[in-house]
């Protein structure tokens, strides 16, 4: 039986993932690495794929493990007879948390991926890797971001966009040495656009919670120019979707897909959008991007007030757009492509609205 090894399981893509892999054939078995502290979880997710689909009950095996340490750290025999079975490797783990320390950021997300990339390359029987990138490998760069595009000299907003950079940066590399790869890039991911599903609450869900919390007339700051800056989001069955499609095409296998909204939404757009989505007017106060940090980080009650935190401000002076030339290429007939933003925020905002439990903290 065809093994397929994954990384980033139970989290938000990964846990949507591990079943369409199954589908693809009832000779595939998945081997998800999990963290000691995330195995109740895994196991929770197993069960729950399992019994929604009874077929994939016995191919779906759980090793504990870690990818920053040598050998995933598993005990030898098993690296040693993975990396004989194991054919395709999907590696979604990463920290994904825009406040991230740049120490845990590296050992995660640059030798976690190094190491992963070790274990690639020992696998007798290896036929790809599917790694899973962001568009924010291309920090501050202003301008048109392709999907060819990497080393450009820019500079990062935190700690999580230079690691994700560095640990591209090392799997293209691997690429040019001949590993067969597959690279996607997703731009900011919310939850499902037809139910609002999503296990975290980040993104442009801090704004959603903001109006949420105000009355009818909404107090809304506003950085930079909101009306040529573009958030650009997608929701997560696009990117599941299309992961799942070219994860098996062959015209994929050493492409990058940058898994983006090739018409994202202007600030001042979503803005309008996000207000008839809560059912609020807001009253707009433009202010800078320093101030704006500032009072966040410095002044008493403003974070504790607006939940927001400061590394999440620069997202909206963001002056990167991102090509997708392969990616609509590539999926052209498939019908799998980006819902318009505005179409879904409704579904969003009621599943918040339901869901006021859910956190905004990173799996780490």
């Amino acid at each position: 039986m065809a093994k397929v090894f994954f990384t980033g399981f139970p989290g938000f893509l990964g846990s949507e993932l591990v079943p369409r892999v199954l589908a693809r054939s009832d000779a595939h078995e998945v081997v998800c690495l999990v963290q000691p502290k995330f195995a109740p979880l895994a196991q929770k997710r197993a069960a729950e794929i399992a019994a929604a689909e009874p077929r994939f009950a016995d191919r779906i095996s759980l090793v504990e493990g870690d990818i920053t340490q040598p050998s995933l750290g598993l005990p030898v025999d098993q690296y040693t007879r993975l990396a004989g079975e194991v054919s395709e490797i999907f590696h979604l783990a990463a920290v994904y948390d825009l406040s991230v320390k740049r120490e845990l950021a590296m050992k995660v997300n640059v030798q976690g991926t190094r190491q992963i990339l070790d274990f690639a390359g020992r696998c007798t029987r290896f036929d790809r890797l599917q790694y899973v990138s962001t568009c924010y490998v291309s920090g501050r760069y202003p301008g048109i971001f392709a999907e060819e595009d990497l080393v450009k000299g820019q500079t990062f907003n935190n700690f999580y966009e230079e690691t994700k950079y560095l640990a591209e940066v090392e799997v293209q590399e691997r690429m040019r040495r001949g590993l067969p790869a597959t690279i996607y890039r997703p731009a900011i991911v919310v939850g499902d656009s037809r139910t609002g599903a999503t296990q975290k609450y980040d993104g442009p869900y801090y704004v959603i919670r903001w109006l949420l919390r105000q009355p009818g007339l909404a107090l809304m700051p506003v950085i930079g120019d909101s009306r040529r800056t573009r958030l650009n989001v997608v929701p997560r069955e696009f990117v599941i979707d299309a992961i799942a499609h070219l994860s098996t095409a062959p015209v994929a296998s050493g492409r990058v897909y940058q898994l983006a909204d090739p018409e994202p939404l202007t600030i001042d757009e979503l803005l309008d959008a996000l207000g008839r989505a809560t059912h609020r007017v807001m009253l707009r106060l433009p202010l800078p991007l320093g101030l704006a940090k500032a009072a966040i980080d410095h002044l008493p009650g403003v974070y504790a007030l607006m939940r927001i935190p400061a590394s999440a401000i620069d997202y909206f002076v963001h002056p990167t757009y991102y090509a997708t030339t392969h990616t609509r290429t590539d999926l052209a007939g498939t019908g799998i492509e980006v819902p318009p933003l505005a179409s879904y925020l409704g579904n969003l905002v009621a599943f918040v609205r339901a869901h006021p439990e859910i956190a905004s903290d990173a799996m780490v």
